[in-house]
């Protein structure tokens, strides 16, 4: 089970991780949406395409952009469609 952790709290476990260029991508219904925030930052990836990014808010505390994911990724990066990865101090633990 792999889970990301922040600010000594879980915010995502799962077993169905996918690892692409090292990030482990969390399938949403596996992440505590509760901490997520949208947020209006996006970048652009010329293989997997537009990512959008979630701020996290945990027990008071913020971490802006700490987690992006692809809502319509290009066809070489499908792998990733409906899925989180984290950064920003997030620490994935395997």
């Amino acid at each position: 089970m792999v889970k990301a952790v922040w600010n000594e709290t879980i915010i995502a476990e799962s077993d169905r991780t996918e690892i692409v260029e090292g990030n482990h991508y969390f399938p949403l219904d596996d992440v505590r949406k509760d901490f997520l925030v949208a947020s209006t930052h996006q970048t652009t990836c010329p293989w997997k395409g537009i990512a959008k990014y979630y701020s996290l808010t945990v027990n008071g505390a913020q971490n802006p952009d700490a987690a992006w994911f692809y809502p319509n990724p290009k066809p070489a990066a499908k792998n990733i469609a409906g899925k989180v990865a984290f950064w920003k101090g997030v620490k994935i633990v395997a």
